[in-house]
């Protein structure tokens, strides 16, 4: 049987990580979480004192920065530089940037090359913002998430409190509007559906509702 790339692109705390673990672990595929690479990239940026606005530094910096995912018991690890900060990059100092570094288009290109390169052998299911626009415009499926903000800042505010760390409601709120008004207008790579892509508004639906809706699409496209 053919393996595929399956794409999944959407707003902020959408769920499309939650969906994307769970379509490649029941697809027996790789996973790649884009927006944790991003994220990775603003804390190296935080605590290497790199400013974003300098493109001089943030090309020097882009050169010292490594990235690669590993599963620790049953989670998905993202490592920079080989230190594990799945934990560090969920901070809300990391959420509040990650947005318009993720706008440089330097940073992109160095993460698009990134990515491209994990999918070549396919069996992968990516999500991100730009994922079935620009990093797999040929992926055999494509998925656009989306969802009412205020469901959006409660799933939020949950997965946070779950990792122990405490952010106000309001300011998630404003967060994830913010968010979304960055990474819709940037002019590299703007998060927007592509045309090809199926439209899951996951707003009433539970993670087993979505994962079964996304899954029937799979196997269609799996199976030719």
């Amino acid at each position: 049987m053919s393996k595929i790339i399956v794409a999944i692109d959407g707003y902020s705390s959408c769920g499309k990580s939650t969906l994307a673990k769970a379509m490649a672990k029941q697809l027996h595929y790789a996973y790649l979480d884009s927006g944790a690479m991003y994220r990775a990239v603003t804390l190296y940026f935080m605590n290497n004192g790199v400013d974003y606005q300098v493109p001089e530094a943030v090309e020097s910096a882009l050169a010292n920065i490594s990235i690669h995912f590993e599963r620790i018991n049953g989670e998905n690890c993202t490592f920079l530089n080989g230190e594990n900060v799945e934990r560090a990059i969920r901070d809300m100092r990391v959420s509040d940037l990650v947005s318009p570094v993720s706008t440089i288009s330097a940073v992109r290109r160095a993460m698009v090359r990134q990515q491209q390169s994990m999918g070549r052998r396919r069996g992968i299911v990516a999500d991100g913002r730009d994922i079935g626009t620009v990093v797999f415009p040929d992926a055999e499926l494509k998925i656009f998430l989306t969802a009412d903000i205020d469901v959006r800042t409660s799933r939020r505010h949950l997965e946070l409190a779950a990792k122990g760390i405490d952010a106000n409601w309001d300011e998630i709120h404003h967060n994830l509007q913010e968010r979304d008004r960055i990474d819709s207008t940037r002019d590299d790579s703007p998060l927007r559906r592509a045309e090809d892509a199926v439209i899951i508004d996951n707003t009433l639906l539970s993670e087993q509702q979505q994962l079964a809706k996304a899954m029937g699409l799979a196997n269609e496209r799996i199976s030719g």
